[in-house]
């Protein structure tokens, strides 16, 4: 899934009919785990309940897409879901568990 960092919150766009909204609606509490694949394996685990607002989510889609894909190629992605309607999942990291391996792992 993919996600912005603004500052405060983990954001995540979910489309509207999506199986998660529906697990999200009945029970809110959910984990985002964000990790590197490559040495030095640094991650950040945050569990919470989400909270789940219904609005336009098209500069939050832009804005997601843009840090994944590029400013040009993340406006062609939100443009072409833009009459696809999300839903923005906001989760605050109250209490986050961190990982860097930079020290233990060998050099």
């Amino acid at each position: 899934m993919w996600f912005r960092w603004t500052g405060t919150a983990f954001e995540v766009v979910i489309a509207r009919g999506d199986v998660k909204l529906r697990h999200l609606e009945r029970d809110p509490r959910c984990s985002l785990v964000i990790f590197e694949t490559v040495a030095p394996f640094r991650g950040i685990e945050v569990r919470g309940a989400a909270t789940l607002t219904l609005c336009d989510v098209t500069e939050i889609r832009r804005s997601i897409a843009a840090r994944y894909l590029g400013p040009e190629a993340g406006e062609r992605f939100a443009a072409e879901r833009a009459s696809k309607p999300g839903v923005l999942l906001r989760l605050l990291p109250v209490e986050p568990r961190v990982w860097d391996l930079r020290r233990i792992l060998p050099r």
